[in-house]
């Protein structure tokens, strides 16, 4: 097949039909089923089944139908298929009574907001009395309005609930109103859209009355805001005129030309189509009326909005140049003549009937998002975000290509190729499009966001006999077709598409509010509290009642001489009024306040953890975010961390380093693992690594020269090479034989030609090509084939085009059967320029190898699995390389059996996994490649900083055995103390794996006990460093068993670290939920790819790594971070900040309460309990809104017992958070004794001081009547609240001893202000006579006084005694100890171990600014020689099995090289050196990853059937 002259100048290269498997979420039958079923109940209120029989207009597209219903099974989901017709009447049986479509689909409009301008009243009243104290003072409220009760202010006793009321309702309106401006904004974004045609898929959109009243209510306020807003100033007034919206200006101007708009230089320059040239009539440009095209003076421009006949639209894919005219896609492919050796092109049909007059009518005008309908035709344009789930007809691409950002969907930011359907390519302007006429049946909606089953039925007709019958036609749709809401068109000029899901039914909408709504331990405690609190106050009011009820029942008592007769009659009746009245009176018991106060402590809390700069990263401009702003004081409790490694500890920058190639190892690199592993043997890592960068430096160099001599290759940059094998090249020039050049030219072309990267060419000189994969592995796959000579230049309509040595050839590309997580292999197939075909295939070692040839390549086999062995000991990220040559035949049947699973709508990926296994199967084995994924920048520091805390980390990855340990070493999660127990089974049995656990159990001294598992819960020391875990998926699925979990997580209990390896997605939550639930402790989790949603969702507190290619796990997450670093100052410094200042915040809400309440309690005593009121009113109802709110909240909010610098530096402090010291049942009924204590100091030092006389004023006038004995204990009471909350706070400063000046004085002042209006009646000028009293000033100091001195007197016995970690580490910094940390801005803990990554081979190695530098060599700690006992040597406690003398049995491989070993490789020998030092005991285990086993796999698919669906190459590797 012939390359185009022009070809070359592409600049994205064009995608290939490819078939994309689910990657996420995979589900059973069962599951899959009942999701279907719960999402048709939820969204459609009639039976579907009615609307999806056939027109009787089309019987050929129908009986295909019911044959391809039979043939795939689907009897039992048809009732939920959705059927779509388009210029075809509905059927009668699809209609109701009126002639209206029977299925109702979802409006395109969103609504996130919970409220509308007519609803927020009465709704957020809804929500807030959901909460039970406001119904509490409701009911209270309610109450005082009857006189019989006694309240003597009704009106004024509902000021309180209304203040809270008002202000949590301003707070949620507040937010509701940001998400209904974005709501609106997003509801009337423009979109081309079809019209003046019609959808008979959906009737008219009637309005109702509701709706109109609804629509009439939301214009009067937003045009009532707008009318204050501009009447602000006169320029508001004039912007208000002449200012228009985002949408009305989108609908009023015209669309930017790309040449306007900010794009890719990528989109600037034209292509020329792979399709030859042909004769005839060019076919119409795109009917873009209404649409302005490209501004004059532009090649190409388009004059009066419309194309004359035999023009193109200008854009980057009109594959036209100057006036040359090319075929489009849409041709009738039977003209062209198929290449040598290949089959003719197949023909695929179109949608459009050619008997079919079109009407004219139609055209494309911009209309809102909102106004979007299922059926619709939609064009969409470049940088145009899409309005709804659409089915894509035609692209600007002749290919049928298109290319989409999915980051808002599932946090990716790589681009994704797009398919056409090849039905539509025909399809590009209005008329086009009324002149189709087919039927769509969909799958229903649901959530999974990587899967998407329908097919298009048509019947297709002849142009040159149109009133022949047709024969009817189909095409499978999966999600290659579909662009789904939410996602961004990127360099592609425009798509034309039919909208098959809209509104709610989206895939986006079905997965916004996934997450589980996460409560703090202390907020679900609290509920017990205030339970207790209802439970005093019952006993409280029933003491009052029966107490009152008793005294009217004797007789002869003063009430009797000064009572006209009692309310109820009769004493039962009197002591439930007196009841009634004394849940009125006793009201503050219960803290109305604490609930919105919490909420505002932890918004503001919230807020500083966002503003914190130092958890900044300004590479990807990501603060720390906040997501879940009512959880910030379980980051104060967290003991158990889980933790991803790729990504998370990682930085998820591959970078290409080794690889094996033909059993010759190739590549220099000194890894931060293999400096890891070099200093367990005692070797200075820093003098060694700067003598590997040294040489890796002077073999760069070598290799750029070699390779620029061999070929002057102009997409080499030298700055881009992370491959460094100068024997490669000379190896690749025939240095080593014909046999290893041909085998590394072979293994180059196989990484050329088997990923499904998208190329984008930069202009500069020289030119520059990156490459968009959706995971960085593959990117670095191919970007070393480009450095190596083999560049992917593009793509062609149905091949991929290489410069190989600066040759372009074309390979045609047949199908590519993508990498999921169940395959771990991709493979492609090809047809070779010299008509050969052949399947390319990389995947996981264990995969692969279990799919070679039986019998073959037992040497070169041998010696891979060496090198990769030790590859990934050095901590690098491995893969096989293999291949297969298939003949026609063999191809030809495959791919029949591969077209029907890829049109099949039920089941279609488990099939189509069948069929592609059959292929995958006798491969010939090529090599491996050995990928570099550096650790981030401080990880090491903040593991050994959490482990300091007392925090467990728990590392859960998927990637193998040895990559995880090697990482584990050069992170600190694993020293050369310890001993590794790797866990294993002989067989995958439950009583095996018991007795393995039983036999490691005994080591500890312990069996698994339920006494055992009590004991451990109460136990939160972090165990000693002497053992770690490390254990796979396979063995974790028998462990996890319920009859095994207690043991494994007590064993796991007694381990320093734990390392999980191979573990899915289900794994990682089913590991985080053990520990949770079983040892009752605060966990967290934290990663960055959709694989770590569950693990983070599951945890108390899941924290997402907002990565540099992704961002899936941060839109599940409560707290969003760049970096893991930054989780040192999360947790340790706000996290302990934020427990600390909740606990003694409520501690102190409670406490005021009680003293408040008892006082009023006291004073019952002594008026037979009648429920009079010892203050005043209003003393009542400002005690909890303004006297003593202020201190509390601002000691939640401010409050610290030491810095964050000091917080870093003794990281114990957050013990006690572990241990939940800050906030128990204990500390609760200590605080609330000792305020029933100081309530009874502050009324009966008044009660004293009156009882045996009374004082008066100047006039004579007494003092001793209630209110004004209440002005004495209400201000001694609030002065002793204030000043005992200041007593607890540990900060000082200016605001603090502000706040609590002002709450005492408030209280003064407000008896002053209050008590000069005669209208308060008795209490009137009562001010001037008690502040006048010296009785009053001396009275209260000695209330304050004699009500602090205990708690005074405890926290000094206390403090000097019995001081706490931070009492003393206080009492340091008093005496300056810490004054080093003033020369750090953020502390960054000292004696930080440089990184030795390999990519830094031309700088010296440097520590992280802020750090002390490294110790000389006579201060270094002398690391115990390799001989010592450590994990790799015998070890009489060690449990492994490992005496440590020999390896695996292949010991004599590595010391025999092959022939081709003659030369110096420096990087092999160093790490093959290492290897006789080092044998690690987890040697002995025989891993399935270990060479030993690989060695002896063989193809395990001779006896496999084909319907197997387990993952090949497992059940015969252990």
């Amino acid at each position: 097949m012939a390359i185009q002259p022009n070809q070359k100048d592409s600049n994205v290269s064009n995608p290939i039909k490819r078939i994309r498997w689910a990657t996420q979420r995979v589900t059973g039958a069962n599951d899959q089923k009942n999701k279907r079923q719960s999402i048709i109940q939820r969204f459609h209120s009639r039976k579907s089944k009615e609307a999806r029989q056939s027109a009787g207009s089309l019987p050929a597209i129908h009986a295909q139908q019911g044959s391809e219903d039979t043939t795939d099974g689907a009897g039992d989901q048809e009732d939920s298929k959705r059927t779509i017709f388009f210029n075809t009447p509905l059927p009668e049986d699809a209609k109701d009574e009126d002639g209206h479509p029977k299925a109702q689909y979802a409006r395109n409009k969103i609504r996130t907001a919970k409220y509308t301008p007519l609803s927020f009243i009465p709704k957020n009243l809804w929500f807030q009395f959901h909460n039970i104290a406001n119904v509490y003072f409701l009911f209270v409220i309610v109450l005082a309005f009857f006189s019989i009760f006694g309240a003597s202010n009704p009106g004024l006793g509902s000021v309180p609930l209304i203040v809270i009321l008002f202000v949590t309702a301003v707070k949620d309106a507040f937010e509701d109103w940001r998400r209904t401006m974005l709501d609106n904004e997003l509801n009337n974004s423009p979109v081309h859209r079809l019209v003046k045609w019609t959808n008979v898929n959906s009737s008219g959109d009637t309005v109702g009355l509701w709706r109109r009243i609804k629509k009439a209510t939301t214009r009067t306020i937003v045009s009532t805001y707008r009318f204050m807003k501009s009447k602000a100033s006169k320029k508001g007034r004039e912007k208000a005129r002449t200012e228009k919206t985002y949408a009305q200006r989108a609908l009023d101007e015209p669309r930017q030309s790309l040449a306007t708009m900010r794009s890719r230089n990528s989109m600037m320059s034209s292509r020329t189509s792979f399709h030859s040239l042909k004769d005839g009539p060019v076919e119409d440009g795109i009917q873009m009326t209404p649409v302005p095209s490209p501004q004059p003076g532009e090649q190409g421009a388009l004059n009066h909005n419309t194309l004359s006949p035999g023009e193109r639209p200008n854009t980057a894919f009109s594959y036209e140049e100057d006036h040359s005219i090319l075929e489009t896609a849409s041709a009738a492919p039977n003209n062209r003549p198929a290449a040598s050796g290949q089959a003719a092109p197949k023909f695929y049909g179109s949608l459009i009937d050619p008997s079919k007059a079109p009407v004219g009518r139609a055209s494309f005008r911009k209309d809102y998002w909102k106004n979007v309908r299922v059926g619709d035709f939609v064009r969409i344009f470049n940088e145009d975000p899409v309005p709804a789930d659409v089915i894509i007809l035609n692209t600007s691409d002749p290919d049928g290509a298109c290319y989409v950002e999915t980051k808002n969907l599932d946090g990716e930011t790589n681009l994704k190729v797009r398919q056409a359907l090849h039905s539509g390519r025909g399809i590009k302007h209005a008329k086009d499009c009324e002149q189709t006429e087919f039927v769509i049946e969909s799958e229903p909606p649901h959530a999974n966001l990587y899967q998407y089953s329908g097919v298009a039925r048509w019947t297709q007709k002849s142009a040159s006999d149109p009133t022949s019958p047709g024969n009817p036609m189909a095409e499978p749709i999966s999600i290659n077709n579909v662009l789904l809401r939410g996602c961004s068109l990127r360099n592609t000029e425009w798509i034309l598409g039919v909208v098959v899901f809209t509104g709610q039914e989206t895939k986006i909408m079905l997965n916004s509010g996934m997450t589980p709504s996460k409560r703090s331990r202390i907020a679900r405690e609290l509920n017990w509290d205030v339970i207790y609190n209802f439970v005093i106050l019952f006993f409280m009011c029933l003491v009052t009642g029966i107490i009152n009820g008793v005294i009217w029942s004797q007789g002869n008592n003063s009430l009797d001489y000064f009572e006209f007769g009692s309310i109820g009659g009769n004493p039962p009746v009197d002591g439930i009024i007196t009841f009634v009245a004394a849940i009125i009176l006793f009201q503050n018991l219960v803290p109305i306040s604490l609930y919105i106060s919490l909420e505002i402590i932890r918004t503001l809390q919230a807020f500083f953890i966002y503003s914190d700069t130092f958890m900044y990263y300004e590479k990807v401009d990501y603060p720390c975010t906040p997501k879940s702003w009512n959880i910030s004081d379980d980051l104060g409790q967290i003991e158990y961390i889980f933790s991803d490694k790729t990504g998370t500890l990682t930085q998820n920058v591959m970078e290409f380093k080794k690889c094996s190639i033909n059993g010759i190892p190739y590549g220099e690199a000194y890894t931060e693992a293999q400096a890891g592993m070099q200093r367990r043997q005692g070797i200075d890592v820093e003098a060694e690594g700067e003598k590997v960068h040294k040489q890796i430096a002077e073999a760069r160099v070598k290799m750029l020269a070699d390779l620029r001599r061999i070929h002057p290759n102009p997409y080499l940059h030298d700055e881009e090479l992370t491959f460094v094998a100068p024997d490669f090249v000379n190896d690749l020039q025939g240095q080593a034989g014909d046999e290893q050049k041909a085998a590394n030219e072979q293994f180059m072309l196989a990484l050329a030609l088997c990923h499904t990267v998208i190329t984008e060419r930069l202009p500069g000189n020289p030119p520059k090509i990156e490459f968009k994969a959706q995971s960085p592995d593959e990117a670095a796959l191919v970007a070393t084939a480009r450095d190596c000579g083999f560049t992917v230049m593009g793509r062609s309509n149905e091949g991929i085009i290489l410069n190989i040595m600066g040759q372009e050839k074309e390979f045609q590309v047949l199908n590519t059967l993508e990498f999921n997580s169940s395959r771990k292999r991709m493979s492609a197939i090809l047809r070779m320029p010299d008509g050969k075909l052949m399947l390319f295939c990389k995947g996981a070692d264990s995969v692969i190898y279990s799919r070679l040839r039986k019998g073959e390549q037992q040497a070169l086999r041998k010696d891979t699995a060496e090198h990769l062995e030790m590859f990934a000991r050095e901590g690098l990220r491995t893969l096989c390389i293999a291949q297969k040559e298939l003949n026609e035949e063999e191809y030809r049947l495959w791919n029949k059996e591969h077209d029907l699973a890829a049109a099949a709508i039920v089941d279609r990926e488990d099939k189509l996994e069948t069929v592609s296994d059959a292929i995958e199967r006798d491969l010939t084995l090529l090599g491996g490649t050995a990928i570099e994924d550096r650790l981030q920048d401080g990880v090491p520091d903040t593991i050994a900083l959490l482990a300091d805390a007392g925090i467990k980390l728990w590392v859960l990855t998927g990637d193998k055995v040895e990559t995880a340990i090697n990482i584990g070493f050069s992170c600190n999660l694993l020293n050369n103390e310890m001993d590794l127990i790797v866990f294993k089974m002989e067989d995958d049995t439950i009583p095996a794996a018991e007795a393995e656990l039983d036999k490691h159990l005994a080591s500890f001294g312990i069996s698994g006990s339920d006494e055992e598992l009590k004991i451990a819960r109460k136990n939160h020391e972090p165990p000693a460093p002497t053992h770690a875990i490390v254990i796979d998926g396979d063995a974790l699925k028998i462990v996890l068993d319920e009859s095994l979990r207690q043991k494994f997580l007590l064993l796991c209990k007694q381990c320093k670290s734990v390392l999980c390896c191979r573990v899915s997605p289900a794994q990682k939550a089913a590991v985080v939920q053990m520990v949770k639930d079983g040892l009752d402790v605060m966990t967290l989790s934290i990663g960055d790819g959709a694989n770590d949603v569950a693990m983070i969702q599951e945890a108390d507190v899941g924290v997402g790594i907002a990565g540099e290619e992704g961002r899936q796990a941060v839109m599940s997450s409560d707290y969003a971070i760049a970096q893991f670093r930054f989780l040192q100052r999360l947790v340790l410094v706000h996290g302990r900040w934020s427990y600390r200042r909740l606990a003694e915040t409520i501690a102190n809400f409670f406490y005021k309460n009680i003293v408040w309440t008892f006082a009023l309690f006291w004073y019952q005593i002594y008026n037979n309990f009648d429920c009079t009121y010892l203050f005043d009113y209003t003393y009542v109802l400002l005690v909890n809104l303004a006297f003593t709110s202020l201190a509390p909240i601002f000691m939640g909010v401010l409050d610290q017992d030491v810095n964050d610098k000091v917080s870093l530096a003794v990281p114990q402090l957050y013990r006690r958070g572990i241990e939940r010291k800050e906030w128990s049942q204990k500390k609760f009924w200590l605080y609330m004794g000792d305020g029933i204590y100081q309530s009874a100091i502050c009324f009966f030092m008044p009660y004293l001081l009156f009882k045996p006389a009374s004082f008066v004023t100047e006039s004579g006038l007494g003092i001793n009547d209630t209110q004004r004995v209440g002005v004495y204990t209400a201000c001694a009471t609030i002065v002793v609240v204030n000043v005992y909350i200041l007593m607890n706070t540990y900060r000082w400063d200016w605001l603090m001893l502000l706040l609590v000046a002002f709450s005492i004085l408030l209280i003064w002042f407000w008896t002053g202000v209050y008590t000069a209006v005669p209208s308060s009646d008795q209490f009137y000028k009562a001010a001037p006579q008690v502040y006048g009293q010296l009785s009053f000033w001396v009275l209260s100091l000695l209330t304050v006084s004699i009500c602090l001195l205990p708690r005074f007197t405890v926290k000094a016995i206390q403090k000097i005694y019995f001081p706490l970690d931070v009492d003393i580490v206080r009492e340091q910094i008093r005496q300056g100890k810490f004054k080093y940390l003033d020369k750090y801005e953020a502390y960054v803990p000292p004696n930080k171990v440089p990184s030795a990554s390999s990519s830094d081979v031309s700088q010296p190695v440097k520590g992280a600014p802020g750090t002390q530098t490294p110790l000389a060599d006579d201060e270094r700690p002398i690391y115990p020689p390799s001989v010592a006992p450590t994990g790799t040597t015998h070890n009489p406690r060690s449990q492994n099995g490992s005496d440590g003398t020999d390896y695996t049995g292949h010991k004599a491989s590595l010391e025999a090289p092959r022939a081709s070993f003659d030369r110096p490789r420096p990087s092999y020998d160093r790490i093959r050196g290492s290897m006789d030092r080092v044998r690690p005991s987890y040697e002995a285990s025989n891993d399935f990853t270990s060479a030993a086993l690989l060695t002896r796999v063989e193809s395990s698919h001779s006896d496999v059937p084909r319907v197997s669906r387990q993952p090949h190459g497992q059940s015969q590797l252990r």
